[in-house]
């Protein structure tokens, strides 16, 4: 996930040249690893700065270029493969040219710090983080009744039928009691909200008043199952536990710091307006993006723990950064001789065993011989091919408009959850927009729905851009039912509950007859299929593969060839970051 590349951007390149290209720019514009817009940017900042030097501006291109593919760095040795038998410069004396440029330092678009080039707003981003965590470790431990925190983890946490696992999650528990800040790592079904809800309870337990507590998650969806999960752990405490803990509700991280409208980047709650929680916990991390998480760091007071929960495994954000895998590599790096360091990693599967967990097992250890192996053992848990894909797409679409036709929104918005289609790319072969077209078909075809208009009962929505003014955001995802009175009103569910709005009222929304994988992180579903990208595409990678496969409850579908699965599992994504090292070595 760190490694020195310059990323890979989200989908292949356009084959477009910039009119205005030149020199250098021009070449590598026209060999396909710049485009335009990488191209308008560097020349148009090297214009401001007043510098002519045609190795600064590709420099900048390539930064520009890095960052779309979520990188926050690029290292000048590890250019672009695809620009090897370019004329490309040195890179010692093309960082010692670059740090006396004009468009590098302080203010200015790129930083130079050690061997690594940045765009300036990420090395600040980056440093912030690095200095809010050490900080946050550096200052005196919380307060803790000891004695009383491993007393109610055992009465919390039975040992059961694994008692080497439930002891993993007591530790836990205790390890996050007395830090201010800890990474409860995991797979699917491992226990995380199991063990942030026991968590909680011992908090709670603790002399004093019960800690305020904020819960969150990048994503509406992914805050509405947190909630769901953690109500339904918290249930089953005992009466003074349950009373003690409450009802937490999850919000997304945007509502939890404040949104502020037209801002993308700064939020209500800042180093200046702290939140006012003693415990936030942050679920589905790995989608938190290095801006975002510079946000709620510097927004944390000091003496509030922080429990950032996730699987290092899956898709990093789609913004730039590899946050919570680095924050796992780079804080175990750094208490390497603490056993009871910040970062807790649950491999115990709890929720879901047999094939899907066997296949996700496979496919992070880069084992292709047994990933095959499962998805040809005819398990009923595990298909490979397109066989009975159709099957379920229509089902869950005729599941969803009878339960919007009768007005039920909860049902309906259930009903979208039954099964749904993933893919590596927006656009071309086997992405969204190619699945999408034969659905429509299919739906048509075999049970007669049939798109009426823009608004129709049962179409199913993405919101695709974040709406601060009614509070939906990009990924959120909903559908058209029937109100009583005949009206159409578009439902969503919100902090647990159910919302609905005029469609008139969403501004940025496409019909969700299948998504990215990206975009699924956060969901599960009963029934998934995951379509591959093709052999040529970037972003054939062992990340998409275990992503979208996790997803899976009950049954995981493959599209794609055994040289395709191979492929993606031989492939890690490379996203350039240096927050793992500066962890390491401040």
């Amino acid at each position: 996930m760190t490694a020195p590349g310059a990323g890979t951007p989200t989908d292949a390149p356009t084959g477009l040249v910039a009119r205005s290209a030149t020199g250098l720019l021009r070449v590598w514009n026209e060999a396909g690893v710049l485009e335009p817009a990488d191209v308008h940017v560097a020349d148009r900042c090297g214009d401001l700065a007043g510098e002519p030097d045609e190795q600064a501006r590709l420099a900048l291109a390539l930064l520009v270029r890095a960052a779309r593919g979520g990188s926050t760095c690029l290292d000048p040795a590890a250019v672009p493969a695809a620009a090897l038998e370019l004329a490309t410069p040195e890179p010692v004396s093309w960082l010692r040219a670059l740090r006396q440029s004009p468009l590098c330092g302080p203010g200015l678009p790129m930083r130079v710090d050690g061997g690594l080039l940045y765009l300036d707003r990420y090395w600040q981003e980056e440093t912030q983080v690095c200095s809010d965590l050490l900080a946050r470790e550096a200052g005196p431990p919380p307060a803790v009744d000891l004695a009383r925190a491993r007393a109610a983890a055992e009465r919390l946490i039975p040992l059961g039928d694994d008692p080497e696992a439930s002891e993993v999650q007591r530790s836990a528990t205790v390890n996050a009691a007395l830090r201010w800040t800890t990474v409860l790592a995991g797979g699917p079904g491992t226990g995380k909200t199991t063990t942030v809800a026991k968590l909680l309870a011992v908090l709670a337990d603790q002399p004093g008043r019960p800690p305020r507590v904020a819960l969150a998650a990048p994503t509406g969806k992914a805050a509405a199952r947190l909630t769901e999960a953690a109500t339904a752990e918290i249930a089953t405490m005992s009466e003074d536990d349950h009373r003690r803990v409450g009802a937490p509700t999850a919000s997304t991280l945007h509502r939890l710091l404040g949104y502020r409208p037209g801002s993308r980047t700064r939020f209500r709650h800042d180093r200046d307006n702290r939140l006012p929680h003693d415990v936030v916990v942050v679920d589905e991390a790995s989608m938190v993006s290095l801006t975002m998480m510079a946000r709620l760091l510097e927004a944390l007071r000091p003496d509030a723990r922080l429990v950032l929960v996730g699987d290092p495994d899956q898709l990093a954000s789609v913004e730039a950064g590899a946050v919570l895998a680095d924050l796992v590599a780079g804080l175990r790096a750094r208490h390497r001789d603490d056993p009871g360091g910040s970062v807790v990693q649950l491999r115990r599967v709890w929720r879901f065993g047999g094939a899907i967990a066997d296949l996700a097992q496979a496919v992070r250890e880069a084992d292709a011989d047994t990933a095959l192996a499962i998805l040809a053992g005819g398990d009923e848990h595990v298909a490979f091919g397109e066989t009975g894909v159709r099957q379920d797409v229509v089902a869950a679409a005729a599941g969803i408009a009878a339960a919007a036709e009768r007005g039920d929104g909860e049902a309906a918005l259930l009903a979208m959850e039954s099964h749904r289609l993933v893919c590596g790319h927006r656009s071309g072969p086997d992405g969204v927009t190619d699945w999408t077209r034969r659905i429509t078909g299919w739906l048509a075809e075999d049970a007669g729905l049939v798109a009426d208009g823009d608004w129709y009962v049962g179409r199913p929505l993405l919101i695709t851009q974040n709406d601060y003014t009614i509070g939906l955001f990009n990924g959120d995802t909903g559908v058209v039912v029937r109100a009583a009175d005949g009206s159409l009103r578009a439902v969503f569910r919100r902090d647990g509950d159910l919302v609905d709005f005029a469609p008139s009222r969403l501004a940025a929304v496409q019909t969700v007859h299948a998504m990215t994988v990206h975009r699924s992180q956060g969901s599960q579903f009963v029934r998934v299929t995951v379509a591959l990208p093709t052999l040529e595409s970037p972003l054939l990678t062992r990340e998409l593969l275990y992503t979208g496969l996790t997803r899976a409850r009950e049954l995981v579908r493959v599209i794609g060839s055994p040289e395709q699965v191979r492929a993606a599992i031989a492939t890690p994504a490379a996203r350039a970051t240096g927050l793992r090292d500066r962890l390491v070595r401040t």
